[in-house]
């Protein structure tokens, strides 16, 4: 029988088949990445193109600034200047892109005898930076081998390195620097002070002499120009120059305080900035745009954007009338100094405000320094006083509002006697039986005791304890703060105070010192706020400087306004329409009523209504921080017309007389300063 033999695969043909299907499997897929990679190809190629373009030109694009800009103007509300900028010549350095240490300090030696630059201002620091940066050699030997090796192996930077260098050259070493040699140390820390590629002001105001230097030999002198630049400057004199602010420097820079807040926000290290009050306050409109520059190459710039002043701004005040003001206390001062019981009285204030609006129209304090008058207006928002019967408006709304008192309610005004406090009475004792307008017309601290005893819970009899109620306490200065006493009024100006308040009310027997403003102080603008709120009927108005902003323009006019500031209203008095009109009759018989203390303050044609306010202050008087003279602060608050009010003013003396003398004369400097300025105030706007 024959066997039956099976046939064996093909090896060979079967290895050239998966081979072959390989082969196909391979190409296939090298067939699609390289579609794919067309595809991307001609994706970036083709239509992304104009996009990377503009990203690698974002990449190679170098970008520098001018110096600083000139800023907006400054005007008062009749749009006279009162802040300007002019030209100034200035030398300015801006480092080459290829410029090597070397040239840096053949160019410092060069121009600084040409420069009249003070050396005075240069830090050690400096002076190790150039001795570095002249003798690099004799400095690289201060580096050891192994501080050398730990470079190499990360374990020290070459900025690590440096430092060393720097901290291990010696005084014997700087020692060798002769005058010239510091001179151009000057120049050459001026030279790289701030960014490297910023324009840096090397002189300000350079003379005639020292611009025509530079001008001369620009092409020799890689990177130093001349250009003009730019200062503040003042058509009015001092006239509110205090508050108006100042701006710094080239040289002086961002303020290191507020430097990384200023960086963050895109400034330079060398930008002039507004460093107090109201360029400071406004330094968001007031600031310049800078020209920018690209660098096209190490040596040429190319002009890609146009410096620009910053915005005008438009202030509340009114300049003629802060000149009068000014004018009036600079004489009463003066005057009132050879009167009798001035020995500590130094300055006085006042305050204009239009109660429809919160703008501030005039705002001025001078102040005696040995034999000259100076001026002293920032006092006024930040150096609170004793106030004085002044506040009584504020005392008896809350008298009315808790039912203490009624409208027309009599009391009898005669010294008032609690348990543990001394006997209290009225500036004048014993002014009889009076009602509600009377104690304010002869400002009686009585009724305004009887009535705090009430708000306290009680009824006066004389000896009585008074017992403690912190309620009575808060019911008093919460009606005061509604006035914009004890706490900060709004004011668009930086560094206010909110005065003196009592941090804590342990004593039963400062209640009644409280209501007749013996209590706390409040500065002289909280004061302005209160009568400016009673004038108004009631509406707490936020004080303001700024009135206007105004695009810049290449000419002396006011561009297009691109903001009006309204008036803000922070809150409203509690209090019935019927209480607030009774003050405000109160008030009016303070200066038309026979034996009203007011009578006098301000001319009757302008029916004027007004309160008085006498405090008892004290003076260090030697010098050591302590109180130890006992002295009389005069105050007066008003408004006019009574009806229709367009104004309200506030003047304060503070130390105007003492009681320690011979003579119990009191100054009227108050008096004499509030009848001049409202007879100005009427004469400049309704005469």
């Amino acid at each position: 029988m024959k066997k039956l033999t099976l046939n064996k695969p093909d090896k060979k043909l079967s290895y050239n088949l998966i081979v072959s299907k390989r082969f196909l499997v391979f190409l296939v897929v090298l067939l699609l990445l390289f579609s794919v990679l067309s595809i991307k190809l001609y994706t970036v190629m083709i239509v992304d193109a104009k996009d990377y373009k503009k990203s690698l030109k974002e990449l190679s694009y170098t970008k520098v600034e001018g110096t600083s800009a000139p800023r907006g103007r400054i005007y008062d509300r009749n749009h006279n200047i009162i802040v300007d900028n002019k030209a100034v010549k200035s030398i300015t350095y801006k480092k080459d892109k290829d410029i090597s240490v070397e040239r840096m300090i053949e160019l410092a030696y060069i121009v600084s005898p040409h420069l009249d630059l003070s050396y005075s201002s240069l830090t050690e620091r400096s002076k190790k930076e150039f001795y570095l940066a002249k003798y690099p050699d004799l400095c690289n030997e201060k580096i050891t081998k192994k501080e050398k090796d730990k470079v190499k192996m990360g374990k020290l930077s070459t900025t690590d390195l440096e430092k060393l260098k720097i901290e291990r050259i010696t005084d014997d070493e700087l020692s060798i620097f002769t005058d010239t040699d510091l001179k151009a140390a000057y120049l050459y820390y001026l030279m790289n002070k701030g960014y490297t590629y910023d324009e840096k002001i090397i002189k300000e105001d350079s003379t005639d002499a020292e611009y025509a230097y530079i001008a001369e030999h620009n092409s020799e002198l890689d990177g130093f120009n001349t250009v003009l630049d730019w200062e503040r400057v003042y058509p009015y004199g001092d006239t509110f120059r205090s508050v108006l602010g100042t701006v710094s420097t080239t040289t002086q820079g961002l303020p290191a305080e507020e430097k990384d807040e200023y960086l963050a926000k895109g400034y330079s290290l060398n930008d002039r900035v507004g460093l107090s009050y109201i360029e400071k306050q406004y330094e968001e409109y007031l600031r310049g745009e800078k020209a920018e520059y690209q660098v096209v190459n190490s040596h040429e710039l190319k002009l890609i954007k146009d410096g620009k002043r910053g915005n005008d701004i438009v202030l509340s005040i009114d300049i003629e009338l802060q000149q009068e003001v000014e004018r009036i206390l600079t004489e009463q001062i003066i005057k009132t100094k050879s009167e009798p019981n001035t020995e500590y009285y130094d300055h006085s204030s006042v305050i204009i405000q239009d109660p429809n609006t919160g703008e501030i129209l005039a705002m001025s304090s001078k102040k005696l320094v040995g034999d000259n008058v100076v001026d002293n207006t920032t006092s006024v928002f930040t150096l609170p006083i004793t106030p004085g019967s002044v506040v009584k408006g504020a005392s008896m709304l809350v008298a009315y509002n808790t039912g203490a008192v009624k409208i027309g309610e009599y009391m009898v005004d005669e010294c008032v006697k609690v348990a543990g406090a001394p006997e209290k009475c009225s500036s004048v004792n014993n002014l009889g039986t009076i009602n509600d307008i009377t104690a304010l017309a002869k400002s009686s601290n009585v009724y305004q005791f009887k009535a705090a005893i009430r708000v306290n819970g009680q009824e006066y009899s004389r000896g009585m304890k008074l017992n403690f109620n912190q309620k009575a306490f808060d019911m008093y200065r919460d009606m005061y703060h509604s006035f914009g006493l004890g706490v900060e009024t709004g004011i668009d100006l930086p560094s206010e105070s909110i005065g003196y308040g009592a941090k804590e009310d342990t004593n039963s027997g400062n209640l009644l010192d409280f209501v007749m403003g013996q209590y706390e102080s409040y500065t002289p603008l909280q004061l302005s706020q209160y009568i400016t709120t009673i004038a108004n009927d009631g509406s707490r108005l936020v004080p303001h400087l700024l009135k206007e902003v105004h695009k810049s323009t290449e000419d002396s006019s006011l561009g297009e306004t691109i903001l009006t500031v309204e008036k803000e209203v922070l809150n409203t008095i509690d209090t019935k329409t019927e209480y607030m009109a009774r003050v405000k009759e109160g008030f009016y018989a303070v200066m038309h009523s026979s034996g009203g203390y007011g009578r006098g303050y301000i001319d009757d044609k302008w029916d004027a209504s007004g309160k008085t306010g006498t405090s008892q202050s004290f003076v260090d008087t030697d010098g050591n921080g302590i109180i130890d003279t006992e002295t009389i602060t005069s105050s007066f608050v008003g408004y006019a017309p009574a009806n229709n009010p367009v104004m309200t003013i506030m003047v304060t003396s503070p130390n105007s007389s003492h009681p320690n003398s011979n003579t119990d004369y009191a100054s009227l400097v108050t008096l004499h300063i509030t009848k001049e300025v409202t007879n100005k105030f009427f004469e400049l706007y309704y005469n």
